[in-house]
C-alpha cells in the first residue's frame, strides 16, 4: 500500500497541469512568474516533468513463479499418500489418526492449493502469503503422519512418505527464500519512491486570466412623480359681505 500511495502523489504532482493550456504567446496574466525569478524545485509552466514510471511499477516475485516451485514436490506427495496403505499398518490409535490426516492432506491437494498456486502466479507477494501459510500447515499434518509410520507402517511406505517430507521441506524454503528477495526489493523501491518525492520539481500550473466582470445594469431614468395642486381658497361674491366674526346666538 505505501508503494501504490507514493507513486500516486508522484503522478498526480507531476499531471496536475496536463488538464490546463498554457498562456498563448505574447498575452500577460497577472501574477505570472517570470522564468528568471521562477523558485527553487519548481518548474515553469510548460516544463516536461519527469516521472519515475520504472520506479512507481509495483514489485513482482522475482525468480520462477510459485506454483514451479511447489508443484514437483507436491506431485510427490500426492503419489506417496497414494500409495499408503493402512490395512497394513499396525492397528491401534496411531493408524486411525494417520488415516484421518491422510485424507485431510489429499483434499488440500486436490480443492484447495490449485486456485491458491493461480493466484499467487499473478506475480504480487500478497496472493503468495496464502500459498506459504497452507503449505506450512499442511507440512505439518505430514509430519504427524511420517512420525506413526514410522511406528506403525512398513518399510516401504515409510521411506516414500518420509522422501516426499523432505522434497516438501525444500520446496517451502525456497518459496520462503524468494518471498523475501521480493520484500528487500519492495522496501528498495519504497526508498526510491521516497527519494523522487523529495527531489521532484514542483510543478506550477498557469494561472488563467481572470474574467472580465459583468456589465452593471443599465439604470432606468427616475420618474419625478408630480404633486397636486393646492386648491385655492373660494372667493365670496362681490358685493356680499361676511362678518368677520358672526355672532355667537343667546342663551335666554
Amino acid at each position: 500500500m505505501r508503494i501504490s500511495h507514493a507513486a500516486f502523489l508522484l503522478t498526480m504532482a507531476a499531471t496536475s497541469c496536463l488538464g490546463q493550456a498554457p498562456p498563448a504567446s505574447g498575452s500577460s496574466t497577472p501574477n505570472q512568474t517570470a522564468p528568471s525569478q521562477t523558485a527553487p524545485n519548481q518548474t515553469v509552466p510548460g516544463q516536461t516533468v519527469a516521472r519515475p514510471d520504472a520506479a512507481s511499477a509495483p514489485v513482482r516475485n522475482t525468480g520462477p513463479r510459485p506454483s514451479a516451485l511447489l508443484q514437483p514436490s507436491l506431485d510427490g506427495l500426492q503419489q506417496a499418500l497414494g500409495g499408503v496403505q493402512l490395512e497394513k499398518w499396525k492397528k491401534g490409535s496411531v493408524r486411525d489418526e494417520a488415516g484421518a490426516n491422510v485424507s485431510s492432506i489429499q483434499k488440500d491437494l486436490q480443492s484447495t492449493l490449485p486456485a491458491l498456486l493461480v493466484e499467487a502466479d499473478t506475480g504480487t507477494i500478497s496472493k503468495v502469503l496464502p500459498v506459504e501459510r497452507n503449505i506450512n500447515a499442511l507440512y505439518d499434518v505430514l509430519l504427524r503422519v511420517v512420525d506413526g509410520a514410522r511406528i506403525a507402517a512398513p518399510g516401504d511406505q515409510f521411506t516414500a512418505l518420509q522422501n516426499a517430507m523432505a522434497n516438501l521441506e525444500k520446496a517451502r524454503q525456497a518459496l520462503s527464500d524468494q518471498m523475501q528477495d521480493t520484500a528487500v526489493a519492495q522496501e528498495k523501491q519504497i526508498g526510491t519512491l521516497q527519494v523522487a518525492l523529495k527531489t521532484q520539481p514542483v510543478p506550477v500550473c498557469p494561472v488563467a486570466p481572470a474574467p472580465a466582470p459583468a456589465p452593471a445594469p443599465a439604470k432606468k431614468p427616475a420618474v419625478k412623480k408630480r404633486k397636486p395642486a393646492t386648491p385655492k381658497p373660494a372667493t365670496p361674491p362681490t358685493g356680499s359681505t361676511t362678518p368677520a366674526n358672526p355672532p355667537k346666538p343667546s342663551n335666554q
